[in-house]
């Protein structure tokens, strides 16, 4: 924990709901964390009515030698919780990029610790040379927003350390920003810069501040091209 400063923060802010709880209020809502569980499946109301009745979820626990990097799977055994109304929020599930190994049942590129690995389905350890991923391409839509920060660190250590070990070679010399950006005229890909981005970033804080909220998202690729050319 103590080397891990995203598990650390987690634990942090849990903890401090928990120290700082307040008396029950009558009618307040309240919000309950529930462990060792993950959803099932829905279940319709006992009046047939087509709405939701309840959600099953099946305990966990938690598997693999390396404490921190223990995953959570299914025990069989099932818990009913009962609901009216269900909002998901789950991310998205990758899809397959041309020429990259793919698992189609995780919706990941198969790798290890960042290195992408030519067929992990068949228990194949070899690794495309030069290749590498990350961010939910690499792990899944799983964790916080933190948890992008360790990720990457993960992966960037990975080809540090196939740097040093001669594996990566640079022989020729790389076009860098400049070829990137010919490659984007050339397929009529319009760019926004960082400065662009800073006047979206102004705006979508002003139009939220007229809501008195910290902002309101642009939503369609309309609006958020429009306002760097204004």
């Amino acid at each position: 924990m103590k080397n891990n400063r995203i598990r650390r923060r987690v634990y942090e802010l849990l903890s401090k709901v928990v120290t700082t709880g307040h008396a029950p209020v009558p009618g307040q809502r309240e919000l309950h964390f529930v462990f060792f569980h993950k959803p099932d499946r829905f279940l319709e109301s006992d009046d047939r009515s087509g709405r939701l009745g309840s959600v099953r979820l099946e305990k966990t626990t938690l598997k693999g030698d390396e404490s921190m990097k223990q995953v959570a799977v299914g025990t069989g055994v099932y818990e009913d919780i009962s609901c009216g109304l269900a909002l998901k929020s789950i991310g998205y599930k990758s899809v397959a990029i041309d020429g990259l190994p793919f698992d189609n049942y995780k919706g990941i590129v198969p790798n290890l610790g960042g290195r992408v690995l030519a067929n992990a389905s068949q228990g194949d350890m070899q690794y495309e040379t030069g290749l590498y991923v990350c961010g939910w391409l690499k792990r899944g839509p799983t964790g916080i927003i933190a948890t992008n920060l360790y990720c990457a660190e993960e992966t960037i250590a990975c080809i540090s350390d196939d740097i040093n070990k001669g594996v990566l070679s640079f022989k020729s010399i790389k076009p860098g920003r400049k070829g990137l950006l010919e490659l984007l005229d050339s397929r009529n890909t319009r760019v926004v810069p960082f400065d662009a981005w800073e006047k979206i970033d102004l705006e979508e804080k002003r139009l939220g501040n007229l809501k008195n909220k910290p902002r309101e998202k642009l939503a369609t690729w309309e609006e958020l091209l429009k306002i760097p050319g204004e």
